[in-house]
């Protein structure tokens, strides 16, 4: 009876207790959107979001910081490594929705689309004409290993946040923002309508096809740059932050997705009977 402390028990479970969880500013609607209904289906609980690049978002996880990362980019066989070192589980990615790296111009721009060969040559040319959010970011690191490279070997400006590429790039009439799809996606936002009104999206070009980044070629995962949303977790019970993942995964977290404008990873099959 006295080894039976309330300390030694588990500090939360899904209907109860406080957890942090970390995802890249590309990824910050979506993360916020999951998180808070969350919170309001079930009020015992404290989900604190941290938005923090991708590559450190991995670190903290590592240094049970925080106890869930939304991950884009397929983790090195090294990272995996470590993971199983540090976290002492078999990892199991949760995939909860499409999302996509957009391309954007100055609205005046001549470019009407950008082919994948411009996109690689750019991001060897000493003219840094393509601006990403920053270094360790999802951006740069999904269409680095796109291009099965690493973010260090390529050349390209940074201006810190995916919403302040689209509100500067008018001002660099030569340049070529990157931005997260989810920056832009959310269909009734007011904010999200004046940001995409404000640039325009260049669809990519790849073997002579062109692809803009809607909701059917990322459903298709033709868009060249569609890239699947996932959760990993250190969390090696059934606690908070499986809740979450779980509930991200299912139905009522699927809503969710679509209401942001991204494509849902699962499909729910709808059958109405007609009589």
């Amino acid at each position: 009876m006295i080894s039976c402390k309330k300390s030694d028990r588990v500090a939360d479970d899904p209907q109860q207790g406080t957890i942090t969880i970390a995802a890249d500013e590309s990824f910050k609607s979506v993360s916020e959107a999951l998180t808070e209904r969350y919170m309001a289906l079930n009020p015992n609980t404290k989900i604190n979001l941290v938005i923090k690049k991708e590559d450190l978002a991995f670190l903290d996880l590592l240094e049970n910081k925080v106890r869930v990362i939304v991950l884009s980019r397929e983790l090195t066989d090294k990272e995996k490594q470590a993971y199983k070192q540090k976290i002492d589980m078999e990892m199991q990615p949760a995939k909860f929705a499409a999302d996509a790296v957009v391309f954007v111009v100055p609205k005046n721009s001549s470019r009407e689309s950008i082919s994948m060969d411009v996109i690689r040559n750019e991001l060897n040319s000493d003219s840094k004409n393509i601006i990403f959010d920053g270094t360790n970011s999802s951006n740069l690191n999904f269409v680095a290993q796109k291009f099965n490279t690493a973010p260090a070997k390529l050349k390209f400006s940074i201006i810190s946040g995916n919403k302040n590429i689209i509100e500067e790039i008018n001002g660099h009439p030569d340049k070529i923002g990157v931005v997260s799809l989810n920056t832009i996606s959310r269909p009734y936002d007011k904010v999200s309508q004046e940001l995409r009104n404000s640039v325009k999206i260049l669809p990519v070009v790849s073997e002579n096809i062109s692809y803009a980044p809607e909701i059917e070629n990322i459903r298709s995962m033709k868009y060249p740059f569609t890239r699947i949303l996932y959760f990993i977790t250190n969390e090696a019970y059934y606690g908070l932050g499986n809740g979450l993942i779980r509930f991200s995964c299912q139905q009522l977290g699927q809503i969710v997705v679509a209401k942001e404008g991204l494509q849902p990873y699962t499909i729910f099959r709808r059958e109405v009977q007609m009589r």
